[in-house]
């Protein structure tokens, strides 16, 4: 078996109709599907709800859960807020400093643009206080090929000591500074 694509991610949403609302106006997402049921489909159990679908791009897509009758939005309390998020990638940095700029006119608080060497990205947070980022790739492919080069070393040595192994220690040493910019 080979995967094609992801056919769709899922999370809640307070407000199903708030949530088309802000993707649409703020990441210009299209509203595609909708669809609401009295019961599960999969386990028969009593529950409505609003299944909402949103255009991520690439025949990606985000979708969302309107869930009234059940307990009010939570997040995992043991995993730090930055590490949960949704990262959507845009054609270039020029559009993440526009987007940054039209966002916090919006009166949203916008982190970064944050240099990750081979990307950069900005973070914020959506109607729900789902985490999302915006990146542009800004890697050359000599980066992206010693990338390739140590990944399963990599993997390998956290597997064995739960340390950050130091074979792409290059990217945090600026040895490309510049070079992801030309």
């Amino acid at each position: 078996m080979k995967i094609q694509r992801i056919h769709h991610v899922a999370y809640r949403c307070h407000d199903a109709k708030q949530t088309v609302e802000w993707y649409r106006d703020h990441l210009g997402m299209d509203f595609v599907l909708a669809i609401a049921e009295d019961r599960v489909p999969s386990t028969h159990a009593p529950d409505p709800y609003m299944h909402l679908f949103m255009d991520a791009g690439g025949g990606n897509i985000l979708a969302f859960f309107e869930l009234p009758n059940s307990a009010p939005m939570g997040r995992d309390e043991n995993t730090p807020p930055w590490v949960q998020h949704i990262a959507f990638k845009v054609d270039n940095v020029q559009t993440l400093e526009d987007t940054k700029a039209r966002l916090q006119a919006k009166g949203i608080e916008v982190v970064g643009i944050t240099d990750h060497t081979i990307f950069k990205s900005i973070y914020f947070f959506d109607c729900n206080g789902h985490r999302l980022e915006l990146a542009a790739d800004t890697a050359t492919p000599e980066m992206q090929q010693r990338l390739d080069t140590v990944k399963w070393d990599m993997l390998e040595e956290w597997s064995r000591t739960k340390r950050a192994p130091k074979h792409a220690a290059w990217m945090h040493e600026n040895e490309f500074a510049g070079v992801a910019d030309q």
